[in-house]
């Protein structure tokens, strides 16, 4: 029997299946096909994410480093606001390069990482989980004292054990151009009804195109329309939801969720990688496979670290669907030298950044 079966081996479940086989957990993660593929998710994120990962990482996978954003409340070529600081606030990396770094590092901690091995049933019972998989060689059959569901916003774990949903879901897509671009700054564009937009210069590795869409809209259109007025061809398009809004249960009997899986997303940018590690480690320090009563202490170690976040979050969005003339009186008066985390919109009233505003009223 193992301590724990984990389903899906992106950044949450790469990330809990490292630590807990680092804490001498016998650990089997089970990714549907291969790891990093498809794409679905931006590249762009917080300079924290290398407290997360192996030695060199950092030299292998990033490709830019951004100091600012540029909003627009129109397309391209509209008037734009500069939200900027003097020294990098975040990396853009090769995402798919970030999955197998992590799956990498699961399996030198001691994980058993299977890749093309997708997960067809789950039943829970006093004393463990029955795992049914579909492997290359046929239906295999294992037991485990614990799953953990780190497989996405369309998650198999969470629909088979009966947990409730996140409580939306958004469209996202995403492409890359060829263009060469070294800029600093990322463009935000708040023309998407109830999100929004980017651009996002990756040096010598190209731009990556994006949006979120809220549902009911046609997210392929916009996208279309949002390429067509920057007047650039990109290639493939990657596609997937984006969960927002955690329910107010992430755990059954012997099941926890993490990562996308349990919408531990930011509301304001559907991001969702430093929060899904930073609740896989809660999740390898409090859950013991041995004790099921241990899944309440994750539900309150992750909560008390990130639901403040996302709450503020969810006040951050409502900003986009501001009438345009409000927003652009928003952006004019508070834009120029920020003192903000993008992964913490609590530090908008951190002294840094109060601090910032001030000066500027000066």
């Amino acid at each position: 029997m193992y301590d724990f079966v984990v389903v899906g081996a992106g950044p949450a479940g790469s990330r809990f299946s490292r630590q807990a086989a680092r804490a001498g957990h016998d650990v089997l993660c089970l990714e549907r096909g291969e790891v990093g593929r498809p794409l679905a998710c931006s590249g762009h994120v917080s300079t924290d994410i290398w407290n997360f990962t192996p030695e060199g990482a950092r030299d292998e996978l990033l490709q830019n480093e951004v100091s600012g954003a540029r909003f627009h409340v129109g397309g391209p070529g509209s008037e734009s606001h500069l939200f900027y600081k003097d020294e990098t606030i975040s990396n853009v990396i090769d995402r798919v390069g970030l999955d197998r770094t992590l799956a990498r590092a699961a399996r030198e901690a001691g994980a058993d990482l299977r890749e093309n091995h997708s997960v067809v049933g789950l039943d829970e019972d006093t004393d463990g989980v029955t795992v049914r998989m579909r492997t290359p060689n046929g239906t295999e059959t294992v037991r485990t004292r614990m799953v953990a569901g780190c497989d996405g916003p369309v998650s198999r774990v969470r629909r088979e054990l009966g947990m409730p949903e996140p409580g939306e879901k958004l469209q996202g897509i995403l492409a890359f151009s060829e263009e060469r671009d070294p800029g600093s700054h990322v463009d935000v564009h708040l023309t998407v009804p109830e999100f929004f937009a980017w651009r996002i210069p990756r040096g010598d590795a190209g731009v990556e195109y994006g949006l979120g869409a809220a549902p009911g809209e046609n997210a392929t259109d916009l996208f279309d329309r949002f390429l067509d007025a920057y007047g650039v061809e990109t290639g493939e398009t990657c596609a997937g939801m984006i969960p927002i809004g955690p329910a107010e249960r992430v755990t059954s009997d012997r099941a926890f969720l993490v990562g996308d899986a349990a919408a531990q997303t930011k509301p304001f940018t559907g991001g969702g990688i430093l929060y899904g590690m930073t609740a896989a480690d809660h999740a390898a320090r409090e859950i013991d496979p041995r004790s099921p009563d241990t899944l309440g202490e994750y539900e309150r170690a992750w909560r008390s670290d990130l639901v403040r976040e996302i709450r503020l979050g969810h006040w951050v969005r409502r900003a986009y669907s501001l009438p345009d003339t409000v927003q652009r009186a928003g952006l004019s008066a508070l834009s120029g030298k920020i003192g903000v985390h993008m992964d913490k919109p609590s530090t908008l009233f951190s002294p840094e950044s109060l601090k910032t505003l001030l000066s500027r009223s000066q």
